[in-house]
């Protein structure tokens, strides 16, 4: 991680979905620096991958919820973007799939469409999860992006 964390806990989760079984852990830190590293099935996905895109998804809609919910937000405010919430974030995304379908000669990047939404849906849940049980951790990180 770089810079100083800005909450005290690792924040990992785990999922086995008929789609994929899904483990994440992530952190934030007072660095403007984003470090995500994803992996299928133990190999890196260096290049990105669909279950990256799903993680982004999820983060962006457990922060949103977790805004409107605490009204931090209103409906009419524009909701803060992945990239804004991914800032000083280092996090690792595994997913574990039957058959995984890689892109390209390095296998560098996953192409399974169904692990996108797999992956968004678990981030969801479970980092809203975190945010209910953890209020005031929770309120202090999301004031963060908004």
């Amino acid at each position: 991680m770089v810079g100083t964390a800005v909450h005290p806990d690792l924040i990992a989760f785990e999922r086995d979905a008929p789609e994929a079984a899904v483990d994440v852990a992530l952190r934030w830190s007072d660095s403007r620096e984003e470090r995500v590293r994803g992996f299928a099935n133990g190999v890196p996905t260096l290049e990105g991958s669909t279950h990256l895109l799903g993680f982004r998804d999820g983060l962006a809609a457990a922060v949103n919820a977790y805004a409107l919910e605490r009204r931090l937000l209103t409906a009419a405010d524009p909701d803060p973007s992945a990239d804004r919430i991914c800032q000083g974030l280092t996090a690792v995304v595994s997913v574990k799939l039957d058959r995984p379908e890689f892109l390209g000669a390095t296998r560098g990047t996953l192409g399974n469409p169904a692990a996108r939404p797999c992956v968004a849906e678990t981030v969801r849940d479970r980092l809203g999860t975190w945010f209910a049980e953890q209020p005031e951790r929770a309120g202090a990180l999301v004031g963060r992006f908004l």
